[in-house]
């Protein structure tokens, strides 16, 4: 039996004396054996030995002629939303599984779960998949599903990654997740095979554990079957059927298969790798490719039994504990994409290509030295579906309603399953998830993506590449850049701009004042034999940012700030949505979408929320009551009733459009919403000069009296129609300038030229980031999601609670509001000058009571500043004299830091500075 340190020595022997196998992407057919079945390191799977008429067996049990929710895949996601939906009480549930249980990608899954990760809404997933498959499932079934808890070592072989792992530790501690920082010695004596020489310390998680994928959805689908769940194997879907209803909505009618087709309102893709395919039949589009991955299981090992599973990032290798015996495998930046994606494929297995593979060897002999004398036993590549943003595709389709996707987990459907199982079961039951599962949901992608095809891979190979890379707070990708830029885009680059992407919008992050930094197009990392770029300034400068101390660039950022506060910053905030909500129904509509009050006369803007039923914050926005008048589009629509123009953070503005059209269907308003987003751009003018600077560009009064804040005006600029809303995100006197695309830079020039003598200055996102943090205004998808309610975000004042009106999510709220509040978000500020990204845990009298949300550098305050929600540890309401009468510290890394509380901002707490009053 061959070695594994053989195998790196005939691989990099191989590569040296002729060009590597497997550098590039190569179809199916290229593929030695490509249904290849080998051995995979469990005791059992699902799948049974063949008999003779195998493959003329139809399916395992008749099809119902109807079903209330058809899911499709039986693999991990498949098998834990039929179990969850099951448990809700849901009847009428069909799994179709075109093969056996597990057979496409499950099966072969290497089943490790990590309960630590650097989001919060993960963890709690993760705590869901554990609890069901170490204790619920068997408890409710007898059975074992083959739950191992051996534990799980993060190893640490430089300072930054030491410090990612001492976030997550102290992420753990508001989640009751145990963990340990380890030195290297204290590592050696729990892992004595392991080397440490090398090592800056660990982090060590005692349960962690391994999951049998076989045995944990044989469980689930007993468990669901019995309570009247169906799954029917040997059933392949043929096609989906779609009806129209009377409104123009496209409706799942009926699921079609080889054997007779199943009337149903509801479809959910769980096929993997295969939904691509799946999602075609039904016109529904699903970002995903499909790659090898690959691990190899090792001989019998003296000393390693009972050892925890291993993570070395660095390395880009993983170490699973199979008994006697170790897996191995990892993420390399030359991936294998599998082109041409068979329907016929079934526990199946390609061979592995060990010049792609050996990376992985060369840092697990480096990390555990036995293993270079270690004989392989058997190695295993599958096919595993990946995603641009290496997060999973789920929630209902904005194509077509009742079509649910559960796909793209990127090789973590085991260990995410059991949340996204029950999460995607409230998603179909009550029509959102119970968490914030946004980072998941199909609609965070713009339209213009999803079916992309040199995004999806670009962004899909840059994620796959990354997954071990350390995450720092402000990394940016380097794929699939450039898909949409506004027109001011050169003018900027021109003037230092380094870009952000969000949803394929370069939106400025900062200024340069070393000089332009463009995005060159996407090398691959050198794979594939695409040249790495040898002189890219973007990616010099994004290097700096790898860091979790301030970056080298903080003062350009604090210049960026200050001069907003003392004179004025100009922001290009082109990338925004921007819709139109008009017609007969308009006014009904607005009123029941929208928390506030915007039934108010034309000229009014009111910042307002979305709701959604539970209570919870789909989106904050402003809303422009319009009048009707002269068509002028895109600044002012022709429109018969009513009409108002909406403003929406660009990087959730896909997520608004569908929510918005969702109320609309189902509350079958009479109206039209209309995306304006790509016809104009958007400058927003800030600070105590921002009156005089534009005063000399608009033809309009600015003056209090004539422009009050929060209305809105049709207005000249640089002679040029554009429309002036009175608004501030940072807390400043300011307007903000609606401008068509092809004005808009006429108009920046023009502003810029005027603030020549008041000291304007070019600003972007990071310095908006902290300006507005210091104000205590709120930001959609950090400190505000969809399971936080205004009243726990202290946004009441956007709710007409005290009007009779009728909106989205009001009684959720009077039934919050009546039973008291069981959290609130709580400002910090502290005094050490140490920077804070979110994450840190919140101690109050010596307990644990939340995590920061959000936190950056207020440079006015000249204080870190930080928002997080905190809870009673006594399961009592959270008062006002609780959150006041507290002793309060941050968690920083396993080092705390005494902060002080705030129920309101300490900067400018009158708002005397956005009236114009300094």
């Amino acid at each position: 039996m061959a070695s594994l340190s053989r195998a790196l020595r005939v691989a990099t022997t191989c590569r040296g004396g002729r060009a590597a196998r497997g550098l590039g992407p190569r179809p199916l057919s290229s593929v030695a054996n490509p249904q290849a079945e080998k051995s995979v390191p469990y005791q059992r799977t699902l799948k049974e030995a063949p008999g003779p008429s195998e493959v003329a067996r139809g399916p395992s049990q008749p099809l119902p002629s109807s079903a209330n929710v058809v899911l499709i895949g039986g693999g991990s996601l498949g098998c834990q939303t039929l179990y969850h939906l099951a448990k809700l009480g849901v009847s009428g549930v069909v799994l179709l599984e075109r093969e056996r249980l597990t057979s496409g990608t499950t099966w072969h899954t290497a089943g490790l779960l990590w309960q630590l990760r650097p989001s919060d809404v993960e963890v709690e997933l993760l705590a869901h998949t554990r609890r069901v498959v170490s204790r619920e499932l068997e408890e409710e079934t007898g059975l074992h599903t083959g739950w191992i808890e051996n534990g799980g070592l993060f190893i640490a072989s430089n300072r930054q990654r030491l410090d990612e792992y001492k976030r997550l530790m102290s992420l753990g501690k508001a989640y009751g997740v145990e963990a340990h920082v380890l030195s290297p010695a204290e590592t050696k004596a729990l892992y004595p095979l392991m080397n440490v020489d090398d090592l800056y310390g660990t982090l060590y998680v005692p349960h962690d554990g391994t999951m049998d994928p076989a045995g944990t959805c044989t469980t689930l689908t007993r468990a669901a079957a019995a309570r009247g769940a169906q799954v029917i194997e040997h059933c392949a879907v043929t096609g989906i059927r779609v009806r129209t209803d009377d409104f123009g909505v496209r409706r799942v009618s009926a699921v079609e298969t080889e054997h007779g087709s199943i009337q149903t309102p509801c479809v959910v893709n769980c096929a993997g790798v295969w939904a691509s395919a799946v999602g075609r039949m039904a016109g529904v589009k699903v970002p995903l490719v499909a790659m090898h991955h690959a691990y190899v299981v090792t001989e019998r090992i003296e000393g390693i039994q009972n050892m925890p599973n291993v993570r070395d990032h660095d390395a880009s290798v993983y170490l699973r504990l199979q008994g006697d015996a170790l897996s191995l495998g990892g993420y390399e930046a030359n991936p294998i994409f599998w082109e041409e994606v068979s329907n016929k494929f079934a526990f199946g297995l390609f061979d592995l290509d060990w010049d792609v593979f050996s990376q992985h060897v060369e840092g697990a002999i480096h990390r555990v030295p036995v293993l270079g004398t270690t004989g392989i036993k058997s190695t295993v590549c599958g096919p595993e579906s990946f995603t641009p943003d290496h997060k999973p595709l789920m929630g209902e389709a904005p194509e077509l309603r009742g079509f649910f996707l559960g796909c793209g987990f990127n090789s973590a459907g085991m260990m995410l399953g059991g949340g996204c199982g029950q999460e995607l079961a409230h998603w179909i039951v009550h029509g959102r998830p119970e968490k914030d599962m946004y980072s998941y949901d199909i609609r965070r992608f713009h339209h213009s993506l999803t079916d992309h095809p040199r995004w999806i891979r670009e962004r899909s190979h840059e994620s796959y590449a990354k997954n071990y890379s350390v995450v720092f707070p402000h990394d940016e990708p380097l794929a699939g850049r450039n898909m949409r830029r506004d027109p001011l885009h050169e003018e900027l680059l021109g003037r230092g701009c380094v870009f952000q992407e969000r949803q394929g919008w370069e939106r400025p992050g900062w200024f340069n004042p070393g000089g332009a930094a463009p995005v060159l197009d996407y090398d691959y990392y050198g794979a594939y034999g695409h040249p790495a770029h040898k002189d890219h300034a973007y990616s010099r400068l994004l290097e700096d940012e790898y860091t979790f101390e301030f970056p080298p660039h903080h003062h350009v950022i604090q210049k960026e700030c200050l001069a907003c506060r003392g004179a004025a910053a100009v922001f290009n905030m082109s990338y925004f949505g921007k819709f139109y909500l008009l017609g007969a129904d308009a006014g009904k509509a607005a009123d029941w979408l929208f928390s506030a009050d915007v039934h108010r006369p034309p000229g009014s803007t009111v910042y307002t929320c979305m709701l959604n039923h539970r209570g919870g914050t789909e989106s904050d926005l402003t809303v422009s009551r319009l009048a009707p008048g002269p068509q002028a589009f895109p600044l002012a629509p022709a429109f018969e009733g009513d009409g108002y123009y909406l403003a929406v953070g660009g990087a959730a503005a896909q997520h608004n459009w569908s929510h918005i059209t969702t109320v609309l269907q189902d509350q079958k308003f009479r109206c039209q919403l209309v995306d304006s987003s790509e016809d104009l751009g958007m400058l927003s003018v800030q600070g105590p000069a921002s009156r005089a600077i534009l005063q000399e560009v608009v033809d309009a009064d600015l003056s209090d009296e004539a422009f009050p804040f929060s209305t809105h005006q049709l207005v000249r600029a640089a002679g040029h129609l554009v429309r002036a809303l009175r608004l501030s995100f940072v807390g400043e006197l300011g307007w903000e300038l609606h401008i068509p695309r092809e004005s808009c830079v006429s108009v920046y020039r023009a502003v810029m030229a005027a603030g020549t003598k008041h000291g304007l200055v070019n600003a972007g996102y990071r310095a908006i980031d902290s300006l507005s943090i210091e104000k205590g205004y709120r930001h959609w998808h950090a400190d505000l999601r969809p399971d936080d309610s205004p009243l726990e975000a202290g946004l009441a004042f956007t709710c007409k609670l005290k009007s009779p009106v009728p909106f989205l999510g009001r009684e959720a709220l009077e039934k919050q509001r009546a039973a008291g509040l069981r959290r609130r978000l709580v400002g910090f500020t502290v005094e050490e000058k140490v920077p804070m990204f979110g994450l840190e845990a919140i101690w109050r009298n010596g307990q644990v009571v939340g995590h920061i949300r959000r936190a950056d550098f207020g440079f006015t305050l000249d204080k870190t500043i930080a928002y997080g929600y905190i809870s009673d540890p006594s399961g009592q309401p959270v008062s006002l004299d609780f959150v006041k009468s507290g002793d309060y510290a941050l968690e920083r890394m396993g080092v705390t830091y005494a902060a002080q509380a705030h129920l309101k901002s300490p900067f400018d707490p009158d708002n005397k500075r956005v009236k114009g009053l300094y």
